[in-house]
């Protein structure tokens, strides 16, 4: 795709993840080393969920951050996840079959045009969605998000990446804009396809950007470089009398 064309287009977002949809979660954790599953893992423990809570999962794929959802929300707690693509979105219903003792719902909706209430979330994630948003974006991102949460609801967020100042930051980059096209290409047959979250993640920096919006819109917001700042965390909360 031309970088002049516009990548951040709804229709074009979720095309592009309904033709990754099959092969994802596998050429994630491939092409990661299995650092996806501790990153999300990291997201989770600063979400702080608790027994019988309900969580939004934001930008939620196929449901990969519900294995580390579950165990700490329960039977008693409720999960809503929300993705734009029509692909990841049929995989996230057919893994809920994993979890028919758990309350899951799965909506495939644009998260600024979507269906959820105000105020009822008591925690808000999402994993490696935020790239695909410009930056022009993020001040309605914070929005949304403050009205989805509860007052004194908490918020956590992880994405990709720019590693800026590591020593190692050429060849990171190198391998997720060119390793990792070769490897979709062996999984999916199409490695432009894996060669956009690169740019995707090349263009959006790191969480940082997303803190003085978030904060614009009313939540205490931080964040934190995780893996020398191959990933970083967005968390904070929505104040009590919000």
């Amino acid at each position: 795709m031309n970088p002049a064309d516009n990548i951040y287009d709804p229709e074009f977002i979720s095309a592009l993840f309904d033709e990754m949809s099959r092969t994802y979660d596998r050429v994630n954790r491939i092409t990661s080393f299995g650092f996806n599953v501790a990153w999300r893992r990291q997201l989770i423990q600063k979400a702080g969920l608790q027994k019988g809570q309900t969580v939004y999962d934001l930008m939620g794929g196929m449901g990969e951050l519900w294995p580390f959802i579950l165990p700490q929300v329960g039977i008693e707690g409720k999960l809503i996840s929300l993705d734009l693509s029509r692909g990841m979105s049929q995989m996230a219903r057919e893994r809920r079959r994993n979890y028919a003792d758990h309350q899951i719902e799965v909506l495939q909706e644009n998260l600024f045009s979507n269906s959820l209430p105000d105020g009822k979330a008591d925690v808000i994630v999402s994993g490696f969605g935020l790239k695909t948003f410009p930056p022009a974006a993020f001040p309605q991102l914070g929005d949304e998000i403050y009205r989805l949460l509860k007052p004194g609801g908490t918020f956590a967020l992880v994405e990709i990446s720019d590693p800026v100042g590591w020593p190692l930051r050429g060849l990171y980059n190198f391998y997720l804009n060119h390793i990792i096209p070769i490897l979709g290409r062996v999984f999916l047959g199409n490695p432009e396809n894996y060669r956009m979250l690169g740019i995707y993640a090349g263009r959006f920096g790191n969480c940082g950007g997303l803190v003085k919006p978030f904060r614009e819109a009313g939540l205490e917001t931080d964040h934190q470089p995780i893996f020398h700042g191959c990933a970083s965390l967005l968390f904070g909360r929505k104040p009590e009398m919000g």
